[in-house]
């Protein structure tokens, strides 16, 4: 795109709920929540920013219809597609590459396909090691995740994301990343960075891919969100 998206302001209790099943493509998102942000990203990667329709959720203050009428976990990420309404970030992000045109962003090479299954199974145990750091802090643990992805990201040559070229498996990462970047050098003195080459790497070409981009909030507004969660001053 060449311009940016005008962003719609967060609904919340005062909103009225969009007409369900209209034949519109709706991803109800937050602007600050990780797991929703893998699935705008995938979403603007493929540029789809006119076909799925943003429905941003104030996630402290949710309209009771969300609950009631669209998703009944009431969490988010959820997308509202052929009459059917989907959740979970990982598999959205897979479903919104194989249902949707614009650029494939999962790889047909099986080698490329193994490591990319490993790469966003390791994802949950990757977020757990952070946010456990947020409640009892493991430098220990930090350094195996972190390190892991370091040897993660030699394993291809033929570019500087985690199969080589830009796929699912860098939009899983990158929102928790743009977080505990600067969360861990705040709270615990602890740089994702240091003696990592090829994670600094990929910071720096992530932050170029223009899909991404158009997601990306103030560090401290995204830093103090994860503080309150976790009650954190």
């Amino acid at each position: 795109m060449s311009s940016a998206e005008v962003l719609p302001p967060p609904v919340d209790p005062s909103s009225d709920p969009p007409p369900l099943f209209d034949g519109t493509t709706r991803l109800y998102t937050s602007y600050i929540c990780p797991f929703a942000q893998r699935v705008w990203i995938t979403r603007n990667c493929k540029g789809l920013q006119e076909k799925i329709k943003l429905v941003p959720l104030d996630l402290e203050n949710r309209p009771a219809w969300y609950k009631e009428k669209v998703y009944p976990e009431n969490k988010v990420p959820a997308l509202e597609h052929n009459n059917e309404i989907r959740g979970e970030s990982l598999d959205l992000v897979k479903y919104v590459d194989s249902h949707f045109e614009g650029p494939a962003l999962y790889p047909d090479d099986l080698t490329k396909k193994e490591f990319a299954e490993e790469l966003l199974s390791y994802s949950d145990r990757f977020n757990g090691a952070l946010f456990g750091s947020l409640k009892a802090y493991s430098e220990n643990e930090l350094d195996t995740v972190f390190n892991h992805l370091e040897t993660a990201l030699h394993k291809f040559n033929d570019g500087p994301f985690f199969l080589g070229q830009f796929s699912l498996v860098d939009i899983a990462y990158v929102p928790f990343i743009e977080r505990f970047h600067p969360l861990l050098l705040d709270l615990k003195k602890y740089d994702i960075t240091k003696g990592r080459p090829m994670l600094t790497s990929w910071i720096e070409e992530m932050n170029k891919i223009e899909g991404y981009k158009q997601t990306r909030r103030d560090p401290q507004e995204l830093m103090a969100a994860v503080k309150k969660k976790f009650l954190i001053n």
